[in-house]
């Protein structure tokens, strides 16, 4: 059988296609990568470069909060330790000094133990936000003992933007209370029942029924702070630093129940305010 001619096509075969030769510089086609999901190639490969700064930013500011709140606990100076109780004495003073905050004398004789707290708050999609305190309490002779310093805390859940300092003072109404910080950290509002404390117009109507609160709360707040949170306050021991304010290893207990410390000069101005409101 006879070959057909050259350049003719045999009847029912396919054609071949034309022999494609590559531009010069170019990769052969079997080598080509191609996108499972070409994008156009003005915007290909720019997603990396605009997300990793968004990522990086909110890690930043995240960073930069948990940093702040890591300074606080870093250890203080005795001099500042004395500062912490001026400050809880100045809040307290502040506190009785305005009509919208004072504390009613008939919710302070109920007193068997108080709290100052100086807390700052700051957040970034997770809140952070830490402080000091004291914690007092009354004697059974009735004389108010020495202020043991505490730390304070709270975890926040939910968007958040902004930054408020925090001034809280709690009245304790009863013994068992205070001794819970003894052996560990104490919530507030979880671990004791916590409700806020009437003022001077409310107390009477309500006497019988939030007297019996073991927390009273009053609780001032300064500046912006923007945000839907579910919060855990929570206050723990600092023999820490008791140790170095007091130059003594006497822990919390000892402190807050003996007389085998005596007062030094610098917190005795605390003591005496709450002799005068609460005797």
């Amino acid at each position: 059988m006879n070959s057909p001619p050259a350049g003719s096509t045999e009847v029912g075969a396919r054609p071949s296609a034309p022999a494609e030769h590559p531009a010069p510089g170019s990769v052969p086609s079997k080598l080509a990568f191609t996108p499972r999901f070409p994008t156009s190639p003005r915007h290909a490969y720019t997603a990396p470069s605009l997300v990793f700064p968004t990522v990086m930013k909110k890690f930043l500011f995240l960073s930069l909060a948990l940093f702040g709140a890591t300074l606080l606990r870093a250890a203080p100076t005795r001099e500042a330790l004395v500062g912490r109780v001026e400050t809880c004495e100045a809040i307290l003073q502040e506190f009785q000094l305005r009509r919208q905050t004072a504390i009613p004398a008939v919710v302070l004789q109920h007193a068997k133990a108080i709290i100052i707290l100086n807390q700052f708050k700051a957040g970034f999609l997770i809140g952070v936000q830490e402080g000091y305190g004291v914690i007092m309490v009354r004697k059974p002779s009735g004389r108010w003992s020495v202020p043991v310093l505490i730390q304070a805390g709270e975890a926040s859940l939910g968007f958040q933007i902004g930054a408020k300092s925090v001034e809280s003072v709690f009245i304790i109404t009863d013994d068992t209370t205070p001794r819970m910080l003894f052996s560990r950290r104490f919530n507030i509002g979880v671990d004791a029942k916590a409700v806020a404390g009437p003022l001077a117009a409310e107390v009477e109507r309500n006497q019988g029924e939030i007297l019996n609160t073991p927390l009273l709360a009053y609780i001032r707040s300064v500046g912006l702070y923007a945000g839907a949170t579910v919060k855990a306050g929570h206050v723990e021991r600092n023999d820490a630093a008791n140790f170095s304010l007091y130059n003594t290893k006497y822990t919390m207990p000892e402190l807050l129940y003996s007389d085998w410390v005596q007062p030094p000069v610098e917190v005795q101005p605390l003591i005496g305010l709450m002799q005068r409101i609460a005797p």
